[in-house]
């Protein structure tokens, strides 16, 4: 699932499934905080936990799932592993929920438009094969590029959750971003 490509831009970015040999990328984002990055890093926890899953279930489930965010368009099968991302199900009553995404980038591929552009793409995926009206998306207080990623791949900033998420010592503030399911433009450009 590819993004139109922007003359003169960015190459275009990608998703697509897990593969076997990506869960060596997955496993040492995971392993080493300085991969990670501070805003994400949660201290040391089981590696094997990617393995199992991409065994079980292809990293694919009824709750969530993860996508490998690539560079290049479907011509370029063996494009860069630029990183992954992932959607969670978080129920909003006991009728309904809404998906949760994150995305993780490998620290070559920061800073350069790919992270916005892929949690578009993902979010059309997710309003193309789910019937969910919202999906969300929680970042530190403090990280302002993900904050910017967020906005420009077509999040609405909606308040902010006050010690909501448990990181180096200390509970963190959180912004939390939506996008409903009639505000989201898959072919604006991130």
């Amino acid at each position: 699932m590819p993004e139109p490509p922007a003359p003169g831009g960015p190459p275009p970015v990608r998703l697509r499934r897990v593969r076997e040999d990506d869960l060596p990328v997955i496993e040492r984002l995971w392993s080493d905080p300085e991969q990670m990055g501070p805003f994400l890093w949660r201290g040391w926890s089981d590696p094997g936990r990617f393995r199992r899953r991409w065994h079980e279930n292809g990293m694919l489930g009824g709750d969530g799932g993860n996508l490998m965010v690539v560079e290049g368009d479907e011509d370029n099968a063996d494009g860069a592993v630029l990183g992954y991302a992932s959607w969670r199900k978080v129920p909003t009553t006991a009728a309904s929920f809404c998906w949760s995404i994150g995305i993780v980038l490998l620290p070559e591929a920061r800073g350069r438009g790919a992270g916005s552009r892929a949690q578009r793409l993902l979010v059309s995926y997710l309003f193309a094969h789910t019937e969910v009206h919202r999906v969300q998306a929680e970042t530190d207080v403090a990280n302002r590029a993900e904050q910017r990623a967020l906005e420009k791949a077509g999040f609405t900033r909606e308040g902010v959750m006050r010690g909501f998420a448990f990181r180096d010592g200390g509970y963190r503030d959180t912004v939390l971003y939506g996008v409903l399911r009639g505000e989201h433009h898959p072919a604006t450009p991130g």
